[in-house]
C-alpha cells in the first residue's frame, strides 16, 4: 500500500484501540452505578461476563475468516455489531436488556481488537512494529486518562447511558478510514474452505464452559462436562481439517504455546482484578464513580509507559527478559492487592494497580511481536487472534470465577454477621441526597469478599510468571522470505 493509505489505516487502528481502552475503563467505572439502578449485586459479574463471553468466543473465528476472505469486510462487520450493541446498551431499561445488548456488543468487539493487531502485523516489519508500538501505546495513554474521568463525569453529571453512546463517533470514523484506505492481500487458498465443524465445536465448547462457570446451580457441572466433550471433539476435527479454524500445529512451537499460556494467566490476573476494583473503591471506600475511575487510571498509564520503553528495548535485550521482568511486576502488584482491607488508602491502591499495569506493558507486546514475527504469513490472522483469544478467555474465566467466589464469600459473611443483604445494595445507591446509614459490618463483609477476588488474581499471576521462564532463549529477526519462520538462535 502507499504511504498515505498506511497513514489512514494506522489512524483507523488507533481509533479502534482507543475504543477498546475506553471500553475497559469507562464501563468498569460506571458498573457499580448501573447495577445499583437496574438490578443488584448478584448481576454485577453477568454484565461483564455476557460481553466477555461473546467477545472471547468470536475472536479466533474473525482471525481465521480474515485470513480467507480479507480483513476489511470482517472489520466493518465487527464494528457495525459493536456500535449497534453500544446503542442498545445505552437504551436498556432492565438488567436483562443490558445483558443481551452487551452480548451483541461483545460479538463485535471480538473482531475489532484482533483485526486491529492483524492489520498492524501485516503492514509493518519487526523493526517498524517495535517503533510504531510507541504511537499505539500513546492512544492507550490518552484513553487511560480520559476514559475513567469521562466515565465518572458522565455517570455523576449526566447518565450512565452516555458511557455506551460515547463509542459511536470514533467507531464510525475508524470504520470509514479502514474502508477507504485498506487493500486486502489474501494469504489463504484460491478457493477458501471454511472449517464450519471446527468453528461450531470451538464456539460450543467455549460457550458451554463459560456458562457453566457463571451458573451457580447444580446444572453447571453438566455444562462444564459438555464443554470438555466438545473440546475433545474439536481437537479430533481440527487434526484432520484441511484448513482448520484453530491451527493445532502452532501449539507445537514452544514460543506460541508459552505465549498462549501466559496470555490466559495474565489476562485472568489483570482483567479479573480491574473489573472489581471500582466496586471495591465505591462500596468499601465510599467514593463516587469519578474517584473510582481515577483509581484505575494509573494502571493503564503504567501499561503505556512500560510498553513504550519495552518495545524500544526489545531488539536489544530480547523479548524473554522483558516478559520475565513484566510478569514479575504484575505478580508483585497482584500480591499487594491481595493484602488490601477495608482500611486501605486509595493512594496505595493506585500504586498497586500501577505495578500491575507496568507488568502488562513489559510482557504483553514482546510476546505479540515475537509471535507475529515467527509465524507464516498465511497464518498471521489465526495466530494473532488466538493470542488475543487467550487473554480474553483468561479475563473471562477470571471475572466468572472471581464473581462466583465474591458472591459465595459475601453471602457467607452476611449470614454469619446476621446482616440484611439490602445494606450492601445501599452501598451502590447513586441517588443524590441519599442518607442511608450503612452498617460498618456490611462494608467489612464486602471488603473481605472482594479480597478473595484479589487473592485469586495473585495466584494466576504467580502461575503466569512460572510459565514465562519456559519461553525459548531466542532472538527475533525478520527474514526476506515471509513464508518462513523469522527466528534465529541467539549467540
Amino acid at each position: 500500500m502507499s504511504r498515505n493509505r498506511v497513514i489512514l489505516v494506522t489512524a483507523g487502528i488507533m481509533l479502534s484501540l482507543f475504543l477498546a481502552s475506553m471500553e475497559s475503563t469507562v464501563v468498569a467505572t460506571a458498573m457499580p452505578t448501573i447495577v445499583g439502578q437496574l438490578g443488584g449485586l448478584e448481576h454485577y459479574s453477568w454484565v461483564f461476563s455476557a460481553y466477555m463471553l461473546t467477545s472471547t468466543t468470536t475472536v479466533p473465528l474473525y482471525g481465521k475468516l480474515s485470513d480467507l476472505y480479507g480483513r476489511r469486510k470482517l472489520y466493518v462487520f465487527a464494528m457495525a455489531l459493536f456500535l449497534t450493541g453500544s446503542i442498545l446498551s445505552g437504551q436498556a431499561d432492565t438488567m436483562t436488556q443490558l445483558i443481551f445488548a452487551r452480548g451483541l456488543q461483545g460479538v463485535g468487539a471480538g473482531g475489532i481488537m484482533p483485526l486491529a493487531f492483524i492489520l498492524i502485523g501485516e503492514m509493518f516489519s519487526l523493526e517498524q512494529r517495535a517503533k510504531m508500538q510507541g504511537f499505539f501505546s500513546g492512544v492507550w495513554g490518552v484513553s487511560s486518562i480520559v476514559g475513567p474521568l469521562l466515565g465518572g463525569f458522565l455517570v455523576d453529571q449526566l447518565s450512565w447511558r452516555w458511557v455506551f453512546y460515547v463509542n459511536i463517533i470514533p467507531g464510525l470514523l475508524a470504520a470509514a478510514l479502514v474502508v477507504f484506505a485498506w487493500r486486502d492481500q489474501l494469504h489463504g487458498h484460491a478457493r477458501p474452505a471454511v472449517d464450519y465443524a471446527g468453528a461450531a465445536l470451538l464456539t460450543g465448547s467455549v460457550v458451554s464452559l463459560l456458562l457453566g462457570l457463571m451458573n451457580e446451580t447444580s446444572g453447571s457441572w453438566i455444562l462444564i462436562l459438555t464443554a470438555a466433550a466438545l473440546f475433545i471433539a474439536l481437537l479430533w476435527v481440527e487434526s484432520r481439517a484441511a484448513d482448520p479454524i484453530l491451527p493445532l500445529h502452532l501449539f507445537r512451537e514452544r514460543l506460541f504455546a508459552v505465549s498462549i499460556t501466559h496470555g490466559v494467566l495474565s489476562g485472568w490476573a489483570m482483567f479479573g482484578s480491574v473489573s472489581f476494583i471500582p466496586l471495591f473503591v465505591q462500596t468499601v471506600l465510599g467514593t463516587n464513580a469519578t474517584r473510582a475511575g481515577i483509581t484505575v487510571s494509573p494502571m493503564l498509564l503504567g501499561w503505556v509507559t512500560a510498553s513504550i520503553i519495552g518495545t524500544r528495548l526489545l531488539l536489544k535485550v530480547g523479548y524473554r527478559r522483558l516478559a520475565i521482568l513484566g510478569t514479575s511486576s504484575l505478580t508483585i502488584g497482584a500480591f499487594l492487592m491481595s493484602r488490601v482491607d477495608a482500611d486501605i488508602n486509595q493512594i496505595w491502591l493506585m500504586v498497586f494497580v500501577t505495578l500491575m499495569g507496568i507488568g502488562m506493558g513489559f510482557s504483553i507486546p514482546p510476546f505479540l511481536i515475537a509471535v507475529q514475527t515467527t509465524v507464516e504469513r498465511r497464518y498471521l490472522g489465526a495466530a494473532t487472534s488466538t493470542l488475543q483469544f487467550s487473554r480474553s478467555i483468561g479475563g473471562t474465566l477470571g471475572v466468572s470465577v472471581m464473581g462466583a467466589a465474591l458472591s459465595a464469600r459475601l453471602t457467607s459473611n452476611l449470614s454469619a454477621s446476621g446482616l440484611d443483604p439490602s445494606l450492601v445494595a445501599a452501598l451502590l445507591d447513586p441517588l443524590p441526597g441519599s442518607q442511608a446509614v450503612i452498617a460498618e459490618g456490611a462494608r467489612i463483609a464486602v471488603a473481605n469478599a472482594i479480597n478473595l477476588v484479589f487473592v485469586i488474581a495473585f495466584t494466576a499471576a504467580v502461575l503466569g510468571l512460572v510459565t514465562t521462564f519456559f519461553a525459548p532463549r531466542k532472538e527475533l529477526k525478520d527474514k526476506a522470505d515471509k513464508s518462513e519462520p523469522a527466528m534465529v538462535r541467539a549467540d
